[in-house]
């Protein structure tokens, strides 16, 4: 026979796994993930016209004193002076502003009910996979290369993780990727357990970590 203690502790659990079953489709649907791809689309592309405009700007006047040259360390203006920051021979931030509106329009429409054909979705999975490649390497580049620090950039390189991670999330939830049935299962329970958003959060707190570590007191000097 349950006990009225027994019951309301039931009834709890009842509720407290009601909720968090709600958060978990929540998490997994078009709105919250598409929403995501969008904000941080969006905020990747407000840093890129930034820094074409710095690149303008320095172009002009290798001396102009940015905004966000606020130290040693945290200087857009180094970075933007460097040959990494114009690897293709124009501004690196002008690729941003090409590919991220793309990813805004998918993100957009898929909101509305759009469905794309897994073709582009390969492809647009293959383009912002060597994207947040290359971002990385510039992040790589300013930490031990050049040694000076563009907020922007790290925006940048924030915004493409979660864009990336997302598109990849959409992609394995739609099974999209045409993995071997055994690295789609094992790809769906990942991200069916929000071990994504787990790593993710792990992953950004080690790049905080491994610049506060390199850098220090400078980031405040």
């Amino acid at each position: 026979m349950m006990t009225p203690m027994t019951a309301a502790a039931t009834d709890a659990q009842a509720g407290t796994d009601g909720v968090l079953a709600r958060l978990r489709r929540f998490r997994h649907s078009r709105g919250w993930l598409f929403g995501t791809m969008l904000v941080s689309a969006c905020l990747s592309l407000i840093a890129s016209f930034v820094l074409s405009i710095d690149a303008v700007r320095l172009a002009a006047d290798p001396g102009v004193d940015l905004a966000c040259n606020i130290n040693a360390v945290i200087s857009c203006g180094t970075v933007g002076a460097s040959w990494q920051a114009r690897l293709f021979g124009f501004p690196n931030a002008f690729l941003g502003l090409m590919a991220e509106p793309v990813v805004i329009t998918i993100a957009v429409a898929s909101l509305c009910g759009v469905r794309f054909p897994k073709g582009f979705m390969i492809a647009a999975q293959a383009v912002y996979t060597l994207g947040v490649v290359f971002a990385y390497w510039l992040f790589y580049q300013a930490m031990f290369v050049i040694g000076a620090l563009c907020p922007w950039c790290l925006l940048v390189t924030v915004s493409t993780t979660l864009v990336f991670t997302t598109l990849t999330h959409v992609n394995v939830r739609d099974s999209n990727l045409f993995l071997p049935p055994r690295a789609q299962a094992a790809a769906a329970r990942f991200f069916d357990a929000g071990l994504d958003a787990i790593a993710v959060t792990i992953w950004l707190l080690i790049l905080a970590l491994a610049v506060v570590t390199k850098y220090g007191a400078a980031l405040f000097g």
